[in-house]
Formats: C-alpha cells, sequence, structure tokens
C-alpha cells in the first residue's frame, strides 16, 4: 500500500478538528475558495464526474458536489472519511466516500471520472509517481486531472517548513517532511509517464502581512498542475 503509516496516524489523529476554520486545518478552508474556482474555472464541474483522491474531510469534495459535480472521495484514514460522512448530514450533499487507495481502485474502475484532484497529498506519500499514475488511470481520456504540492528548494523549506510551522505556526510542527517535496519539473515527468500531458503550472503564494493566498507565476513554494489524460 502506498501509505506511510506515520502520515496516516498524524492526520487521524487531528480528523476531529478537520471542519474548524480557526484548527490546524485553517489553511485548507483558506486556500479552498481559491483552488475550487481554478479548478472550476477549467474543468466545468457542473454535471460532471470527479474524484478527489486523499480527500480527508472532505472540504474540497464537498466544495466540488456544491458546484454540481457527482463527486467521490477517497482516503486511507478511517477516522478522516468518518469525519467526512458525518458533515454530509450538516451539508446535506451527497458525496460517495471510500477507504480505498487510488491505485487500487484504477485497478478495479480505470477511466472512470471526468476530473480527478489529488490536492496536498503528493509529499505525504512513499511512491509519489505510483499516485499520479493511479489517478492517471482513473480519468477517462480527455479528462481533466488536477495535483497541488511543493517544490523543493532552500526557499521552499525556509517558507514551508521554518516559517509556516515553526514562525507563524499555520500548521503543526511536521506536517511535512522537506526530502519528500516534489520539484515541478519531477512532477511533469511522472505526469508524461502515466500518459498526461501537463497543460498549466501555477503557484499559490501566502502574504504574511495580509494573511490573503493568491496564484500566480511563483512557483517556488507551494504549486499547481493542470494535465489531461492523453
Amino acid at each position: 500500500m502506498n501509505a506511510d503509516p506515520q502520515e496516516l496516524e498524524k492526520f487521524s489523529a487531528l480528523a476531529h478538528r478537520w471542519w474548524d476554520p480557526q484548527s490546524e486545518f485553517k489553511p485548507l478552508h483558506e486556500i479552498n475558495p481559491l483552488r475550487l474556482d481554478w479548478i472550476d474555472g477549467i474543468a466545468g464541474l457542473a454535471g460532471k464526474s470527479a474524484l478527489d483522491v486523499g480527500c480527508g474531510g472532505g472540504i474540497l469534495a464537498e466544495a466540488m458536489a456544491r458546484r454540481g459535480a457527482s463527486v467521490k472521495g477517497i482516503d486511507l484514514s478511517d477516522k478522516a472519511l468518518k469525519v467526512a460522512q458525518l458533515h454530509l448530514h450538516e451539508s446535506r450533499l451527497a458525496v460517495d466516500y471510500e477507504a480505498v487507495s487510488a491505485e487500487d481502485l484504477a485497478a478495479r474502475a480505470p477511466a472512470s471520472f471526468d476530473v480527478v484532484t489529488c490536492m496536498e497529498l503528493l509529499e505525504h506519500v512513499p511512491d509519489p509517481a505510483s499516485t499520479v499514475r493511479a489517478c492517471a488511470q482513473l480519468a477517462r481520456p480527455g479528462a481533466r486531472v488536477f495535483f497541488s504540492t511543493i517544490n523543493r528548494n532552500l526557499k521552499s523549506y525556509v517558507l514551508a517548513v521554518i516559517g509556516a510551522e515553526y514562525i507563524l505556526k499555520l500548521l503543526p510542527r511536521g506536517t511535512h517532511d522537506y526530502m519528500k517535496f516534489i520539484k515541478p519539473s519531477e512532477l511533469a515527468r511522472h505526469g508524461r509517464e502515466a500518459g498526461l500531458e501537463v497543460r498549466e503550472v501555477i503557484g499559490m503564494s501566502y502574504n504574511p502581512l495580509t494573511r490573503v493566498y493568491s496564484l500566480g507565476r511563483d512557483t517556488d513554494v507551494n504549486y499547481l498542475v493542470h494535465c489531461v489524460r492523453r
């Protein structure tokens, strides 16, 4: 199984706080509208079948469902999925959640989705190339596949680890392992090898003075990738 038990336990321990916008998941709540608008603007979610790989408590999955997509969310954290399922009683949305890996679902249901998202996950798995392949296999020909992760360089270490976890305390200490960060060139290579055509790489930046996230050309730290399944 392409999962790190320590990573799963780390996020499972925080699962009950997933929907608290002032909790350790505050950054996810703040970036969600930004990434949702970007995805929807490209893919046109209404009426599409969408899969969120590594859905956690369901923040993006529910947001895509609100935009009219038929959404399935998968994760390997049972605690996070229970939180996601419980939140559906409040949101009254129809999201199908399942505890299954992307690789296993790809073997069972290849070419099943119009949109596949894998956000803030690749830097937490032992074999990111395997996850990328699975996402590609799950997408129908011509489908849109979206990734977001963290670049690997000195600036990303200073900002995403030292700054975010120790100085600004935006994230709990130990959230990220610098050695698991992925350069855009590496992610693009994984995509090409999996049958994906990279259409766009865009950066996501945080301004500590205004406390606002924005999309732009700076891919030095956080970045998002839009691919099309060939």
